[in-house]
């Protein structure tokens, strides 16, 4: 080869057009007989279909002198050298000795010529050496077939194999592999892979495994996951390449049991696991949970050697991170020799991920003595860490430090900055956080709206949405659902209106989280037909539509149709969550339908409901309902006793006059280890009242502040002068009112009035009255009530004066309802109704 170098002039001196004419004379008999090639894998290759149609010798070749084919094979040979080391300039020059030479070379020789200009990309110079070809044979088809492959044309490498078969030649191995390859390629040619299979089938190639891993790979790149592993499973050998191909689209499309089903099958084979195929076997351990699996693998990298791939490693803290524990991820990580930054960003979000951020700050710090610079992965980590501990100062220290390593401003840091400053609730750090990104997008702008869902900050948030709408970033189902939570947590129902056809312009009305937002919106706002409309529309309604709607139902006293929606639901095979069955109780136990409670609390023990929030639900029922037995029962027999379920028993018992049970239940829950709250002192002093205990009361009433630190609020001090005023001290009850610092309401001064005519005080009865007069001049209760203690006192002519003051102020009295159920309906009569038949 490099003598012919040293003399062949540069392919650069012929013209095109005397190249062109000078392929003219490859025309004519060839006698060169080639064998056929080898496996790529070095072993020999099985005796099939393939292996008998090689490259035959043109039936009218002439043998040619010895020293003519001595020539000929050493142009060939040094061709092939130029094609493995990709020499353009030196192929170019053979090239040209032998145009001008004008021998007559055989096969083999424009085989040589064609595979170099293929292996050098001079896909256009082979096709012209192909085409010029007088016989060609299966490895030139081959050849420029698999150039066209490499170079990402597979429509042409297609339709060379068409014209291939067209002329009659059976391809061999090498050529199958390659249109399959081409095939994986063209994602639209689906019918043309299975038909390439079919021909693989009948010529007997799947015994060769370059065309069976070939054929694997071609169904896995194009989805068919399903064929694919029928195909492997049925190969005669399987290689470490087909078996990854499987399990990597399996994990791909998010199939990652069908991935570890794989697995097992290759371990019944007995093949071997090769270290590329381990990542992804550790990804679905993650997604599935499977620790003992992930530890399996992570044994098999130790028997492997494996300890020190940096790939593994990072798959094996983040496998026992998701699957254990932070502890045995970073048992991982300090027998890693040298972490990288990798490595250390993995580790803090581990430590995030299982709430050790002091731990995560603390591996964060240590970067430094290691050598590690931290990257953008590395400041979202700790960011995320950051804001988990809702400590302001803390994240604004590392938004500082970001800023000092000159990090700040890539879209993924600043939009974790912007995130962990609205995860403090620190509004004034996230807004400066948000105009100092340089090209915030519509996820920034959905994570700057987030800060500001509930509380104070709601109207920030409709500003933030209208500012948005300006500078003419388009909203998607997230946005919506943010600045609709806003109108919720204010109750504005103009503008949530106005988002609404927002919504209805943008066309994601059908979306049901942005459904279920606007449902709660009107419901919330008070605009219940609306709420109505847009839940009959829903089209996919779940426990939290159908809540909203019954509390909705419950605000507006049609318990009627909340027992209706639950049994809707329940008929859609809807699961009713634990508000959903408060709410279906709370209308249980307002209208005192014991029947309707009873069939409630039947079906939550059949589904095996088990939640204090249901537990304490059902003790409220019953209470209401006036089985104060079933309700202690019920209550000592469940698991889930939290401080609603004692205030409820503890008010109960008040409730039903069982004012010693009351004090006694309230001492088991001091000694249970429970926290009284305002509620819980309201049964207490309630029950002090009922039971007439003046002593007991005061104590308790001094309790609530010196002890528990809680500031005593209206009911207390109502409780508190009910008491008094049962024990007959109604001056000392009506001077309490007067030092109270609240402003008595209605409840205090109708409490004393109420006592006054038990104990036959007109004076505190007419100041009481007064007041009540003042406060609620339409309430005719407190008329009612002074004026029988006139009637009881004798005083008729005062009866008389105040019957007639109401009727000059149009004040009437109310008639009285009760309710009764029948057959599962509730019917209301008023009193001067006629009695109905039932």
């Amino acid at each position: 080869c490099r003598r012919l170098r040293g003399h062949c002039p540069l392919y650069s001196s012929f013209s095109q057009a005397k190249f062109m004419s000078s392929l003219a004379l490859f025309h004519g008999p060839f006698s060169y007989h080639r064998a056929p090639p080898s496996s790529p894998t070095g072993t020999s290759p099985r005796p099939t279909r393939l292996a008998a149609h090689s490259s035959p010798s043109h039936p009218n070749s002439r043998p040619l002198p010895d020293a003519q084919a001595d020539e000929l094979r050493s142009h060939a040979a040094a061709l092939q050298d130029c094609a493995v080391r990709r020499a353009l300039r030196c192929g170019q020059e053979l090239h040209a000795r032998l145009l001008r030479s004008a021998r007559q070379p055989d096969t083999f020789l424009l085989d040589s010529l064609l595979n170099m200009y293929c292996k050098c990309g001079r896909l256009a110079d082979a096709r012209r050496v192909f085409d010029g070809m007088p016989h060609r044979d299966v490895v030139a088809w081959t050849a420029l077939l698999s150039a066209y492959t490499a170079a990402g044309d597979a429509e042409e490498a297609l339709d060379l194999f068409y014209q291939m078969n067209q002329e009659g030649l059976v391809p061999n191995g090498f050529t199958l592999a390659s249109v399959l390859k081409a095939c994986s390629v063209m994602s639209s040619h689906s019918e043309f892979t299975r038909q390439v299979h079919g021909q693989v089938v009948k010529l007997q190639g799947l015994d060769d495994p370059y065309v069976g891993s070939s054929l694997v790979q071609a169904y896995t790149s194009r989805g068919e996951v399903d064929a694919a592993e029928t195909v492997l499973l049925g190969l005669p050998e399987r290689s470490d390449v087909s078996w990854n191909a499987l399990l990597t689209e399996y994990a791909r499309q998010g199939d990652y049991r069908k991935a570890m089903r794989v697995f097992h099958k290759l371990s019944e084979f007995g093949d071997e696991i090769r270290k590329y195929t381990l990542p992804t076997l550790l990804k679905c351990c993650v997604e599935l949970g499977l620790a003992k699996s992930g530890q399996a693998l992570h044994a098999l990298v130790v028997k492997r050697g494996l300890e020190t791939d940096n790939v593994l490693n990072n798959c094996l803290v983040e496998m026992y991170s998701r699957c254990l524990s932070a502890e045995e991820a970073y048992q991982v990580f300090i027998r890693i020799d040298e972490p990288d930054v990798v490595h250390c960003s993995a580790m803090i979000s581990s430590f995030g991920r299982h709430g050790m951020a002091w731990e995560a700050f603390d591996l964060f710090v240590k970067m430094s003595d290691m050598g590690v610079n931290p990257n953008q992965y590395t400041f979202v980590g700790i960011a995320g860490v950051a804001s988990k501990t809702g400590d302001a100062n803390l994240c604004r220290c590392v938004h500082a430090y970001v800023v000092k390593s000159g990090l700040a401003v890539p879209k993924l840091v600043a939009d974790a900055i912007l995130n962990m400053y609205v995860k403090v609730g620190a509004a004034q750090d996230a807004t400066l956080a948000f105009h100092l990104m340089h090209e915030p997008d519509t996820f920034s702008w959905n994570t700057f709206l987030s800060g500001f869902y509930s509380g104070s900050n709601c109207e920030q948030g409709l500003r933030i949405f209208k500012q948005m709408k300006c500078e003419g970033f388009s909203a998607n189902k997230y946005t919506y659902v943010g600045v609709l939570r806003c109108c919720t947590s204010l109750m504005n129902l103009m503008y949530g209106t106005q988002v609404h056809a927002c919504v209805l312009k943008s066309g994601l009305q059908s979306d049901n989280d942005v459904s279920r937002m606007l449902l709660d919106m009107y419901a919330q706002s008070g605009c219940f037909t609306s709420a109505c409309l847009v839940f009959d529309r829903l089209e996919e309604r779940d426990a939290f539509s159908w809540t909203v709607i019954m509390s909705g139902y419950a605000k507006t006293d049609e318990a009627e149709k909340v027992m209706e929606c639950f049994r809707s639901m329940l008929q859609e095979n809807k699961r009713p969550n634990d508000a959903t069955l408060a709410v279906s109780l709370s209308v249980s136990s307002d209208m005192a339908s014991l029947g309707s409670g009873l069939q409630l609390h039947s079906w939550a023990i059949k589904s095996g409901w088990n939640s204090s929030v249901v537990s304490g639900a059902l003790v409220d029922m019953y209470v209401k309902c006036g089985n104060i037995t079933d309700a202690e029962m019920l209550f000592y027999e469940s698991e889930t006793c939290d401080q609603v379920a004692w205030n409820t028993l503890i008010c109960g018992y008040s409730q039903h006059g069982h004012g010693y049970k009351a004090l006694d239940t309230f001492r088991r829950m001091v000694d249970d280890g429970k926290r009284p709250d305002d509620i819980t002192f309201v049964g207490v002093l309630s029950a002090c009242s009922h039971a007439g205990l003046l002593d007991e009361g005061r104590k308790y009433f001094q309790l609530l502040s010196s002890v528990y630190g809680i500031t005593p609020t209206m009911e207390h001090y109502a409780c508190m002068i009910d008491i008094l005023s049962k024990a007959g001290r109604l001056a000392e009850a009506e001077s309490l009112i007067y030092q109270m610092p609240l402003i008595p309401d209605s409840s205090i001064w109708r409490t004393i009035l109420g006592a006054c005519r038990i104990h036959g005080n007109i004076e505190i009865a007419e100041r009481a009255a007064e007041r009540l007069f003042e406060l609620d001049p339409q309430d005719v209760s407190s008329s009612v009530l002074l004026s029988n203690i006139y009637a009881d006192l004798g005083r008729w002519s005062d009866v008389t004066r105040l019957r007639n003051m109401l009727l000059d102020h149009g004040v009437k009295k109310e008639p009285g309802c009760s309710w009764i159920e029948v057959n599962g309906q509730i019917h209301v009569f008023l009193s001067q109704d006629g009695c109905p038949k039932y």
